[in-house]
């Protein structure tokens, strides 16, 4: 770590990563056979208003809301690369050129454990997470964390939303949408 682009992918371990390998494989094909520009960007732990209520942020923050059992899966110790959907997006539309054929990592370049990401919401909303602690997912993985090089040399593009600035932005986002979003 931090995974590069040109990281060996070839044996995924989890039913996700062999998706993520056979759409990257599907567009090289088109790539190589058309000559269209491809560039795909491999987007890490992204999270903020309007995030996708699966994902780990919006489950911390609705559970730590809504004052309801947070399960976490594992001892918290895993590493995760959390990305803001503005940096995101901005990333989408920096890529928006020639390329030939490219990857692109878009993430914070900042790992941080999930313990600390569930502290830090608990700080911001000024309540105690109810912690259910349960085995890990044995198709998970312990850490991610992007390599973002490329993407700041080629796209001119770097994160700039920090983890407190961007949990605050999705704090907000929530307990403004609460009457909805905390049925999901």
């Amino acid at each position: 770590m931090p995974y590069r682009e040109d990281a060996n992918t070839d044996r995924p371990l989890s039913p996700y990563a062999a998706s993520k390998k056979a759409g990257e494989e599907l567009c090289f094909t088109r790539h190589h056979l058309y000559g269209l520009d491809v560039s795909l960007l491999r987007f890490f732990t992204v999270y903020g208003p309007a995030g996708r209520p699966d994902m780990s942020m919006f489950r911390f923050i609705r559970a730590i809301v809504e004052g309801q059992p947070l399960t976490l899966l594992g001892d918290g110790l895993q590493v995760r690369d959390f990305s803001f959907v503005r940096d995101i997006a901005r990333g989408v539309v920096a890529a928006l050129r020639p390329t030939g054929y490219r990857v692109f990592n878009l993430g914070a370049n900042s790992p941080v454990k999930l313990n600390d990401v569930i502290g830090t919401i608990e700080k911001l909303a000024c309540q105690k997470a109810a912690i259910h602690r349960r085995p890990a997912d044995p198709t998970d993985v312990s850490a991610t964390w992007a390599d973002v090089s490329r993407a700041r040399d080629e796209l001119d593009w770097e994160p700039s939303v920090d983890l407190d600035e961007g949990i605050c932005g999705a704090l907000q986002s929530y307990r403004a949408n609460r009457a909805w979003a905390c049925n999901i």
